[in-house]
């Protein structure tokens, strides 16, 4: 029977250590990467729900000017296009933001379709790992939510013959057609048959 060769065996322990050791560093690295992910991943749901929240406060603003406005046809196109009430959802959207973990600039984006931008940082840092500098670092994240009229009408008068003055225009939304009586408002389309609110591509 040969001898076990015991120098071989010597010299193999500290490639195994070597191989240990960088497996070691690899799942360091991979849960490193996993928390700052996450911390992205917390930070963009912020911001979501954040700019969200602005848009939606402020369209149930529009809604209910509309309907304050709903004997003058003449001013829905306007209120449809986000006029008439002041956009200070800004302060729902600091409110949502400070429930997920994380703090909120938040701003009125110009032009058609009105809404929100919202930038968010998490108050969490990423935190301790292998990764220097993560304890340290804070996710930031931004969303746009925008808010878009989803009816469409005729005022009295622009269709010759279509209606009388005294009449209400119909609101054609999306797929359904509003026939609108001034002596019965009891059935009105609410806040989501008259604004899409939804976040920006």
């Amino acid at each position: 029977m040969r001898p076990r060769r015991y120098g071989d065996a010597g010299q193999a322990f500290p490639i195994y250590l070597t191989v240990v050791a960088g497996l070691l560093f690899l799942a360091f690295a991979y849960l490193a990467v996993g928390q700052a992910a996450a911390n992205r991943n917390g930070a963009q749901t912020a911001a979501d729900a954040a700019a969200l929240a602005a848009a939606l406060d402020t369209r149930d603003k529009l809604t209910d000017e509309w309907v304050e406005n709903l004997l003058d046809p003449v001013q829905w196109q306007g209120i449809f296009n986000g006029m008439g009430v002041v956009f200070d959802g800004c302060g729902r959207a600091e409110q949502l933001a400070a429930q997920n973990d994380a703090t909120a600039q938040c701003g009125v984006t110009a032009g058609l379709p009105p809404g929100y931008e919202v930038e968010v940082q998490t108050t969490e840092p990423v935190g301790d790992s292998i990764v220097p500098g993560t304890e340290s670092t804070y996710s930031k994240a931004t969303a746009v939510a925008v808010i878009e009229p989803l009816c469409e009408f005729e005022l009295p008068g622009e269709d010759a013959g279509n209606a009388e003055d005294a009449e209400l225009p119909e609101l054609t939304c999306e797929d359904r057609i509003w026939t609108l009586d001034p002596e019965n408002l009891d059935d009105l389309p609410g806040p989501e048959d008259l604004f899409d609110v939804h976040l920006a591509d």
